[in-house]
């Protein structure tokens, strides 16, 4: 009697060479030896690249079959058996799964063809702003061979909704049938960690003819659930959900509903809630647990789709993600292809409780390509560009329809002018300073109420800006007069005052650009070496979620302390401050997801900098203004 289901770690010595993509079967020049899975860096800035490796018959004996299955496969593949064709794959975020039956031998020889996208949906890892070495064509996530009886279960996705109905999973579960099958597949779900009690069991009918892939939908009604929640509201409760057949595939998920609209602002799990959180360019699973660090809520795989590695390090830790399609800068693109991305994407991840929302078109259009200053001559000419700005959204639009009605979706993303559903605000870097964001928001209230990106750029390991491809030298060097230290000391103070402007703004989200370079000076506030920067400091005490804020801080003028709550529950405490000669120390009570005016301070003209501390029961906080 087979197995009734078994992987088989087979695959573990490859080669891999460059090759013209396309035509018959592949062969490279040379084959060094590589690790799969991985990134080869010696490929970098390959077109397509092939790999290679050789296993014997995984099969046990004439009743067993066998599936390969590649994760991560960027971004399109072929594949070969031997000398036959097997298929072809075409969005790396979905499993690509091939039968082997029919062309397998006592010693096999398997070869896959990796080659970059050929449309708009490479995303960020087609940019300048992602290196080749980040970006090389590969399996990229996990290569094995499995091998089942007469039928295997090839996913379970537990898609969790929470309304004024109730609390439920709804089940859908894909099987693949080598004999004809008229069977019921048993459900299982109970709280993770639970060995007994208050779980529950349920079955479903199943039928399929030989050879057939068949899907099986099933609604889990729960009661008394215990929810997921961000890691500042609250436990991050799970349940395990198993499907049996023959064999048996299980899945961790979530019970959590996101949801916003410009009147009500953003709801978790239907409570009123600010967040703030970070951009990834290329996620990794520490990058969750950097955000947590940085006082974030949200990480934002822009223009990507991470690993699955991200997303459960992101339901381990608490962390929403707003997930992007991979598309982004302006350019037409296949509005079909594109819906059937975002189907693909959502019904590979919607079981996990941190997928929070779907992007679909990142920066459109580009505001300030020649940057502007931050004379009278300059606010005119952004506000004649944001006046004749262009971007036809139908498309986007026509995409986001594809997503189902309870993610959140924001079509599109960009530079204010273009009706965009979330803006990119760039005051500080890419036109005006920083300070300007006040007058942005005033003028345009709209702009401020979900950010997607904002901050400004700096050094990393680079001792020049010119000394980095995609990143854009000329405007750093525009406004930075002087080495790394100062380099940090301006990306600093834009992220500090960008960030501290959008929370007394009100802001629903907002997204600060970005956590990690990827090279020697990008906008994150790690270098590519590992090493925070002036801003990380800084962005972490920016977004601690209940702090004390002075409104434009300036010598020589009065000004407003501010304190600012993002949690859900009032909070009440003391705060101080501290400029020059002038101190005070004053109580103040402020309710959930609010803000209260504690004191006017006039700040001495002398003054070189204005400290505050917060103290509640809970917490201790400060924040240092350099004037």
């Amino acid at each position: 009697m087979p197995a009734a289901f078994a992987v088989n770690s087979m695959l573990r010595e490859w080669r891999a060479g460059t090759v013209e993509p396309g035509g018959e079967k592949p062969e490279a020049d040379d084959w060094p030896a590589v690790d799969v899975p991985g990134k080869p860096s010696e490929f970098a800035g390959a077109d397509a690249v092939a790999y290679q490796t050789t296993f014997p018959d995984p099969r046990g004996d004439e009743g067993e079959h066998a599936l390969l299955v590649l994760e991560g496969v960027y971004a399109h593949a072929r594949v070969w058996l031997n000398d036959a064709f097997l298929g072809e794959h075409d969005a790396y975020f979905e499993p690509c799964r091939l039968r082997l039956d029919a062309d397998l031998q006592a010693e096999n020889e398997l070869i896959v063809e990796c080659r970059r996208p050929d449309d708009r949906f490479g995303g960020s890892y087609e940019s300048d702003r992602v290196p080749d070495a980040e970006s090389v064509p590969g399996i990229w996530w996990n290569a094995d061979i499995e091998t089942y009886g007469d039928s295997r279960i090839l996913d379970l996705s537990a898609r969790p909704r929470v309304d004024e109905e109730g609390a439920r999973f709804e089940v859908r579960t894909t099987v693949l049938a080598e004999t004809a099958l008229e069977d019921s597949v048993t459900f299982s779900v109970k709280p993770e960690g639970s060995r007994r009690g208050r779980g529950m069991m349920q079955r479903t009918g199943v039928t399929a003819a030989p050879g057939e892939r068949t899907t099986v939908e099933h609604t889990i009604e729960i009661r008394d659930p215990a929810l997921w929640w961000p890691h500042e509201l609250g436990d991050q409760s799970r349940y395990v959900l198993r499907a049996k057949l023959d064999d048996e595939r299980t899945v961790t998920t979530g019970l959590c509903s996101v949801e916003y609209d410009e009147e009500a602002g953003l709801k978790v799990n239907g409570v009123p809630v600010s967040a703030r959180g970070i951009n990834l360019l290329a996620a990794d699973p520490a990058d969750v647990q950097r955000a947590v660090d940085l006082n974030a809520t949200v990480v934002r795989a822009q223009a990507h789709v991470p690993s699955p590695a991200v997303y459960e390090a992101a339901d381990d830790a608490g962390v929403l993600v707003w997930q992007d399609l991979p598309l982004t800068g302006p350019g037409p693109f296949d509005v079909e292809r594109g819906r059937d991305l975002a189907r693909g994407l959502v019904a590979a991840n919607d079981h996990h409780p941190s997928l929070a929302a779907l992007g679909v078109h990142d920066d459109p259009v580009s505001l300030a390509e020649d940057g502007l200053g931050s004379g009278i001559v300059d606010r005119l000419r952004l506000r004649w560009r944001l006046w004749r700005a262009e971007y036809d959204r139908e498309a986007a639009d026509a995409v986001a329809s594809a997503v189902p009605d309870w993610l959140v979706t924001i079509p599109v993303i960009g530079q204010p002018g273009i009706d965009a559903d979330a803006t990119a605000l760039f005051p500080g870097w890419e036109y005006g300073t920083a300070a300007d964001i006040d007058r942005l928001l005033d003028r345009y209230p709209a702009i401020g109420d979900v950010v997607a990106d904002y901050g400004a750029g700096s050094l990393g390991s680079a001792e020049s800006a010119k000394d980095v491809p995609g990143f854009d030298h000329e405007r750093h060097d525009q406004r930075v007069d002087g080495d790394r230290d100062a380099s940090h000391t301006y990306q600093r103070d834009v992220l500090k005052t960008v960030t501290e402007s959008l929370r007394l703004h009100d802001a629903d989200l907002l997204i600060a650009s970005g956590l990690r370079d990827l090279a020697g000076a990008g906008m994150g506030v790690i270098t590519d070496e590992g090493e925070p920067k002036a801003g990380y400091d800084t962005l972490e005490t920016a977004f601690e979620p209940v702090q004390a804020i002075v409104d434009a801080p300036t010598a020589g003028t009065e000004t407003e302390l501010v304190v600012r709550n993002d949690l859900p529950e009032d909070v009440s405490g003391r705060v101080a401050w501290e400029t020059g000669d002038v101190s005070g120390e004053e109580e103040f009570a402020v309710e959930g997801n609010e803000m209260t005016v504690v004191e006017s301070i006039t700040v001495p003209a002398d003054a070189a900098r204005i400290e505050t501390s917060l103290a509640t029961p809970e917490r201790s906080v400060s924040n240092t203004y350099h004037l």
